[in-house]
């Protein structure tokens, strides 16, 4: 039985599978990841790229460097793949996966990049719920929502 390992896109335009379990998730701090991502570093994991294949869509790229191209849909904006243009390996984003839990990261990348206050974010308060908070309003977001499941749908949007 093969295994297959999903995720995609935001919008549900892109999805992807690898064959194998994804391995030697990290993340990474370089000042490429943060603006690749629009975050304070990148969550990325792996397999060889015979492993790896587009479902639905097509994941568009840009070229960060000349050695490096990074994947992203094109509708919604998701970053979703990270690979050396001559490599043979394919990394995707962890929050992109169906099953982001399954891959904590084991390592750090590029960390004289990371910003000062990034390892305590960990030791801030939480904030309830917005459910609690605001019920109305989250259920205005869940009764609207236009987020793809996190699992393969046969067809997207719904009709």
């Amino acid at each position: 039985m093969t295994e297959l390992w999903t995720g995609g896109c935001q919008c549900g335009a892109v999805r992807y599978g690898f064959t194998v379990r994804p391995r030697s998730a990290h993340i990474c701090h370089c000042r490429m990841c943060q603006k690749a991502f629009g975050g304070f570093y990148a969550a990325l994991v792996g397999s060889e790229l015979g492993n790896f294949n587009v479902t639905r869509g097509q994941i568009a790229l840009f070229r960060s460097s000349d050695k490096v191209e990074r994947g992203f849909c094109r509708d919604c904006g998701t970053p979703l793949s990270f690979n050396h243009v001559s490599g043979t390996w394919m990394c995707v984003s962890i929050g992109s996966l169906d099953t982001p839990e399954a891959f904590p990261p084991k390592d750090q990348h590029g960390a004289e990049s990371r910003l000062s206050w990034v390892n305590a974010l960990g030791q801030m308060p939480d904030v309830a719920p917005l459910a609690d908070r605001e019920p109305e309003l989250a259920n205005a977001i869940r009764i609207s929502n236009h987020q793809h499941p996190d699992h393969d749908t046969a067809v997207w949007p719904p009709k």
